[in-house]
């Protein structure tokens, strides 16, 4: 089989395609025929050794897909080959076989297609861990996403309609806040053009957001903090400006607000039945069209390394996936 291998941590052109031998199950996995793997921000940092998971050299990056099932190994008795399936693993996705943990799979849901289901896992799964676990936003509440047009936050977006709130969305050009506005954004902010505070004050009529969602940290953090409302909370979903913002924690106190870290890969090994009832319900919405993730592009397996770059760059809107 093809698999993708990263030797020596460093930027995506590093990476190699080579042929290796087929995979085999051990006792409580399965082995996946992989028909799409999804692309997300934390591959990039992964293949540099800048994530939180930090695999052995070497190994194939890579860690949401979609495919069918090849072979179980022993004590797997809720899937078997031929089964159409959705996976989350820590390395490996990005290949043209995978082993899983059993544990790790959800049944596909019927219809659904391969690149579809592929891009649901981790992007879906942060974003309702987050908004609906960690921030508990309610309906009639205004939540402002930051990074608006990525993966995270497209799904965000969503989930805050699906729950019945207001939806601000803020992302650096009209060509990606189209998507936003697409996907259900009620509101729109180019905080390239404009001034985050102001923009949000003029959205919330002074009040500031209940929630702030934010995978992106840098410049725009304090602004986001500085506008929140009374009880706000502040989701820290992640750091995709390379920056880790410093916030002041006398705003924190003025504002009654909540700063609320947010680790789905964290969460999903910990607790990992409330992980599956939220998949559940965001399967649930995808079937009555609440939720669709956007697909921006899809690579050939020899292309990962383009693919990773154009996240690396913010050319992505939405999700893009790799098709062994």
């Amino acid at each position: 089989m093809k698999a993708i291998v990263c030797k020596a941590w460093g930027l995506p052109d590093s990476l190699v395609v080579e042929e290796l031998a087929d995979l085999a199950a051990s006792p409580g996995t399965v082995v996946i025929d992989v028909k799409a793997a999804a692309v997300n921000f934390p591959d990039v940092l992964t293949i540099q050794g800048k994530y939180q998971f930090k695999p052995a050299l070497p190994f194939t990056p890579g860690n949401e897909l979609a495919g069918v099932v090849r072979a179980v190994g022993d004590g797997v008795t809720a899937f078997k080959p031929g089964d159409r399936v959705i996976a989350f693993t820590q390395s490996g996705a990005f290949a043209e076989q995978a082993v899983v943990p059993a544990a790790m799979l959800m049944p596909m849901p019927p219809g659904m297609d391969f690149d579809i289901a592929a891009a649901i896992t981790l992007t879906y799964g942060t974003s309702h861990h987050a908004v609906v676990d960690r921030a508990a936003l309610q309906p009639g509440e205004t939540m402002l996403v930051l990074g608006a047009a990525g993966g995270v936050g497209l799904a965000a977006i969503e989930i805050g309609k699906a729950l019945g709130a207001r939806v601000i969305a803020a992302a650096s050009s009209d060509e990606k806040l189209a998507v936003c506005r697409d996907h259900g954004a009620d509101v729109c902010i180019d905080y390239s053009t404009e001034d985050l505070r102001e923009a949000i004050k003029a959205a919330t009529g002074g009040k500031g957001p209940d929630v702030v969602y934010d995978p992106v940290g840098g410049e725009y953090a304090e602004a986001a903090l500085r506008s929140i409302a009374w009880r706000g909370r502040y989701l820290v979903v992640g750091f995709a400006n390379g920056a880790i913002p410093a916030l002041p924690f006398n705003l924190m106190l003025l504002k009654g607000a909540s700063v609320v870290g947010v680790f789905w890969g964290e969460f999903a090994k910990r607790e990992p039945q409330a992980n599956l009832a939220g998949m559940r319900q965001l399967l649930g919405w995808l079937a009555e069209g609440k939720i669709r993730p956007h697909i921006s592009a899809r690579y050939p397996l020899e292309q990962t390394a383009q693919a990773l770059n154009d996240m690396a760059a913010r050319k992505v809107t939405g999700k893009v996936v790799i098709l062994p």
